[in-house]
Formats: structure tokens, C-alpha cells, sequence
């Protein structure tokens, strides 16, 4: 399954959800994200059938190793791009707003290298 924007989204959603409650529902993900119940039934599905979550017979959605890393990787992104964006000078609302537009985009080689800057820019 080649992994899409929304897909990311919805598991970076789920990590966040996971670090700020016990248990995460479909209906958490629907509220967070506002989306429709059944938008985010048909990606959960989705993202269960290729591997990235699991869901229990309550309906707790877990990350699989493969899941977590793509939301780990995604999330990463997102912090720091907002960080790097708010220390030029960028309100934070529209920081967060502009980091998760580029998060999806941007090469490995790329961010890493802006990684890189940011920690030597942002330690200063």
C-alpha cells in the first residue's frame, strides 16, 4: 500500500490522540480531525488492511511497528517545521498550518538537512 497524505494524517492524528488519552475510537479521530464517522471508518479499514493499525474488538485503534513509524516520522516533521517557522518569526497558528502542508512533501533528504539547522538554529 503506498502511503498518501490522508493516510499519514489520520496516523499521525492516532499518535497524537494515543499520547493524550487511553484509549483511541474512530469517533476520536472523526472528532479531532473533523471528519464524517464514515470517512474515517473507510481509511481506518484502509489503513488496518495494509498493515499500519490494528483494531480491537472494543474499537481501541493501535498503531502497528509499520504505523508508528510512519506517525512518528510524519509527527517529527510537523514539531519541527513549526518550531523552525516560529523562531523566523511566523505566528504559530499559521506555522503549524504551513508545517503540516509541507511535512507530506518534503524529501527524507531534505528535512534532514533542515533538521540538522534547526537544532544548531534553534539552540542558539
Amino acid at each position: 500500500m503506498t502511503m498518501h497524505e490522508s493516510g499519514e494524517m489520520y496516523l499521525e492524528t492516532i499518535l497524537v490522540l494515543s499520547r493524550r488519552q487511553s484509549a483511541v475510537r474512530s469517533i476520536d479521530v472523526a472528532e479531532e480531525m473533523g471528519f464524517s464517522k464514515p470517512s474515517v471508518s473507510r481509511a481506518v479499514n484502509k489503513l488496518k488492511d495494509g498493515g499500519f493499525l490494528t483494531v480491537a474488538g472494543d474499537g481501541a485503534l493501535t498503531l502497528t511497528e509499520k504505523g508508528r513509524a510512519v506517525a512518528e516520522k510524519i509527527y517529527e516533521r510537523h514539531t519541527v517545521l513549526t518550531a523552525l517557522l516560529m523562531a523566523l518569526g511566523v505566528d504559530e497558528a499559521n506555522a503549524a498550518a504551513d508545517a503540516c502542508k509541507m511535512e507530506h512533501d518534503i524529501s527524507d533528504e531534505t528535512f534532514s538537512v533542515i533538521r540538522n539547522h534547526a537544532d544548531r538554529f534553534l539552540k542558539k
